[in-house]
Formats: C-alpha cells, sequence, structure tokens
C-alpha cells in the first residue's frame, strides 16, 4: 500500500500548505487519537516543537484534534525530538508528537509521532492512521469528556538531568572550552545548560531563534560558522546540532569537521574497549565504506538498513544492538535514548576526550574515509528510477565500478529529489557515473 501523507521521517512539507496545514494535521490529531485510544483510562498526548514560526499553528490544530478525541494534551513548547520521546514514556503518555522538519528551513515543518514506549512507529501503524485520515474518525468525544490541555513549564528541567544521567560520574569537562551551535533551534535552551552543568566553558551559537532562522547558515547541517567560532576562541571542540537536536556534527581544535560515520567509530572503539559495545553497529546504506572495513579491522560487525533513523532503531531492536546511527549525524545510543540524540551523542564523545586527555584531533579521524560524493537531483514527478534510460544508467555504472566502490541511488523521503551516492578507491569514476546517472535522471523527470 502507497503512502500519502507519511515520508521516511513523519509527515513532511511546506508550512502552510498540503499536508503541513491547519485542516489535515487536524485529521491527522483525529485519527492518531483514535488509533492510540486503548482501553478505559485518560488518555494523554504529549506534543514538543522546535522554533519555526508555523509551530504554533500546528501545536493548535494538534491540540483540537486530540481534545476532540478526549485526550488531555501536555504542551513542552521549544524541546528537542529526543526530549519528546523520553518525556512520551516517562511520563505515561499514550502518544508523543514533535512539530519538526528537522533540518530543512524554517518554511517547512512536519509532524513526528512517538507511540506510548517513545519509539517512531512502524509503517504498518502510519498506514492504519493514514486510513483514519481518509475515511474519517466518527466518533468523538462527548461534550463532557472533552481534553484538556496543560502546558508542562519543568519539560526542559527533566530532559536536562536525564541527559546528565548519561554522562559518567567519575569524570567531568572542566577545563575543556566547548563551542555549542544550537541551530536557533529546539535545544537553544537545554543543550548550554547541559554543558555548563557539567563543568564546561561553553561558547553558545545560534541560540536567538526568531521564528525564521532556524538552520539558516548554522547548525549541523552548515557548519561553518561552528568552525570559525572554534579557531577564534581556541575551543578545545565544537559541537552542532540540528533544528530538532536529534543529529550531531562535531569539530576538532584545528577545525576538521567531524561526521557521523567517524562519531560512531569513534564511540564505537570506546565502548568496545570497555565491553559495553552490544552486538554489530548498525548504520545505513549512506555510512562510508571506510567505517566498514575500520569496524572489521578491530572485530565489530556493521549492519547496514535504509536511510532514516527509524529504519536504524528498528535493526538494532531486533538484533540487541545498542550503537547505531548515520553519516549525516544522527548517533542512536539505545542504552539511553529510543531514537537519535545528538546532545546524549556529543556526551559520549566529550567522554572520550575527557578519558583520555588527548587533544579532539588526535581521536577524530578514526579511519580514512574511502571518496564519496553525494549529487542532488530534483524532479517534478512520476517515479524516475523505474524508468529504462535511468536503469540503464545505473546498469553502466555498476559495471564501470566494477566491485571497486559503492553506488546507491534512491528518492529523498522528504523532499522531490533523487539522492546519488557514489564512492570508489579511485576517485576519478566517482564523477564519471554520478554524471550519467543524474543526466538519465534529468532526461525523464
Amino acid at each position: 500500500m502507497s503512502r500519502r501523507y507519511f515520508g521516511t521521517d513523519g509527515v513532511r512539507g511546506t508550512a502552510n500548505r498540503a499536508p503541513i496545514e491547519v485542516d489535515t494535521v487536524l485529521r491527522l490529531a483525529l485519527a492518531a487519537g483514535a488509533h492510540f485510544q486503548r482501553g478505559g483510562h485518560r488518555h494523554r498526548v504529549a506534543i514538543g516543537k522546535d522554533t519555526r514560526l508555523s509551530g504554533y499553528m500546528l501545536e493548535s490544530a494538534l491540540t483540537a484534534g486530540f481534545s476532540a478525541m478526549g485526550m488531555d494534551v501536555m504542551l513542552f513548547g521549544p524541546l528537542p525530538t529526543p526530549a519528546v520521546a523520553m518525556l512520551t514514556r516517562s511520563m505515561r503518555a499514550d502518544v508523543g508528537v514533535m512539530i519538526s522538519a528537522s533540518h530543512n528551513p524554517y518554511l517547512d515543518n512536519g509532524i513526528k509521532l512517538f507511540g506510548p514506549d517513545g519509539f517512531k512507529l512502524s509503517d504498518d501503524t502510519e498506514l492504519e492512521i493514514e486510513r483514519l485520515m481518509d475515511n474519517g474518525v466518527a466518533e468523538r468525544a462527548a461534550p463532557e469528556k472533552i481534553g484538556r490541555a496543560t502546558r508542562i513549564d519543568d519539560a526542559p528541567g527533566r530532559y536536562i538531568e536525564a541527559v546528565k544521567r548519561t554522562f559518567p560520574e567519575d569524570i567531568s569537562l572542566e577545563g575543556l572550552k566547548v563551542v555549542v551551535d544550537c541551530a536557533n533551534g529546539a535545544a537553544y535552551k537545554v543543550a548550554p545548560v547541559v554543558l555548563r552543568e557539567l563543568g564546561a566553558t561553553v561558547i553558545p551559537l545560534a541560540v536567538a531563534p526568531n521564528g525564521k532562522n532556524i538552520n539558516e547558515q548554522c547548525g549541523a547541517t552548515a557548519p561553518t560558522a561552528m568552525r570559525e567560532a572554534v579557531l577564534a576562541h581556541g575551543a578545545d571542540i565544537g559541537l552542532a546540532l540540528d533544528g530538532d537536536a536529534d543529529r550531531l556534527i562535531v569539530c576538532d581544535e584545528l577545525g576538521h569537521i567531524v561526521d557521523g560515520d567517524q562519531i560512531m567509530a569513534l564511540v564505537a572503539e570506546s565502548w568496545a574497549s570497555a565491553g559495553a559495545l552490544n552486538g554489530a553497529v548498525v548504520a545505513t546504506v549512506m555510512s562510508n565504506l571506510g567505517l566498514e572495513r575500520y569496524l572489521s579491522e578491530i572485530g565489530i560487525g556493521l549492519t547496514r538498513t535504509k536511510v532514516g533513523d527509524r529504519y536504524v532503531v528498528d535493526e538494532m531492536r531486533s538484533s540487541g544492538s545498542n550503537l547505531g546511527g548515520e553519516q549525516s549525524g544522527h548517533i542512536v545510543l539505545s542504552d539511553f535514548a529510543t531514537t537519535g540524540d545528538g546532545l546524549i551523542a556529543a556526551l559520549q564523545v566529550l567522554a572520550v576526550r575527557a578519558r583520555k586527555r588527548t587533544a579532539m584531533s588526535r581521536l577524530s579521524r578514526v579511519f580514512v574515509p574511502v571518496p564519496q560524493k553525494l549529487h542532488n537531483v530534483r524532479f517534478s514527478g512520476g517515479r524516475p528510477l523505474e524508468e529504462a534510460p535511468v536503469l540503464a544508467a545505473i546498469e553502466k555504472a555498476e559495471a564501470v565500478l566494477n566491485g571497486s566502490g559503492r553506488l546507491v541511488i534512491r528518492p529523498s523521503g522528504t523532499e522531490p529529489l533523487i539522492r546519488i551516492m557514489a564512492e570508489a578507491d579511485d576517485p576519478s569514476l566517482i564523477d564519471q557515473v554520478i554524471a550519467d546517472i543524474a543526466r538519465a535522471v534529468e532526461s525523464v523527470a
């Protein structure tokens, strides 16, 4: 069954345009409210958001829909996605909702749903909610059972304390100067507080959201500002979160950017040495071949999944792994969280740095990456990857690589883009195969 609303990470689009407009979001809340009503108890929903202007509008639509279904609504305000997942479980909510388009510009927004266990929904659950959205929800709450909405003022403090408990008690961050770029997003209050309370000298960046500047030349998708601040202030490390703080990119003291693959390698080696790593590391098809080779050299397996941190989490749950993530900086540490958490991942990196008393530049390049390039091709409709010219170009590219590299071509789950990734030991092959596939996609798009 094809999806109409949900993509790889919830429902996402341009704000005030379908599906991220009031009518559809109201139907989403009614449908999710109907699906998660089980038993005779008073049902509750937890709602958080990032700092986008459209968050107010969507928060109101969701509140109306859930309360119409007889669910009490707990409003957290701006808070990271992993905080919403955590508080959904700890506050015994029946469903959790995060209003965010993650790393996208402020004009976009999205809805992410979590079950009562704090995990993102399965494909089957999302399809059932879509069915209810399209067919309508006939039964609403009786007038005397309409839900109430309450703002939970101490939600940030609850998350701050939970995050701090993931950091080893026998070490501190005293003596470390840390730049933290909060992307003018959901972690703009909580991230600097966590780092300061653990002893770091903190240089905060992008902590003045105005509804329109989230991810604007800042954060994990634009780490230049963080890098410049690290060099200007002589900081020991830089940390960049994205708009909803579920991903992390690091910068060492020399200005070198450290992506999610290197972070996973660093944590995997540290945890394995301490006997704390369970099973294989779980990553997506986009993770660099160099990561796979490095982990193999030190006796750690790598399992690959489809792109999307929820697929990483699904594999981790089924295999019992406690470390996984994406090259883009989603790092999932299942000992501590049910989804990617940029701040918790940052603390694990800082713990390695503090224990080894070694400059970050000597820790950050764990493996030598295989040359890799990602190219996006925009398309207006249809399914270009099923067209004959594209299939022929992909077949030719695989023959050119001839086992010396990898090729991943996929539609974006959040934008009208075909993403073409190629990596090879011989860099001269990469541009050739990408250009051929891109031309083929453009010819049918």
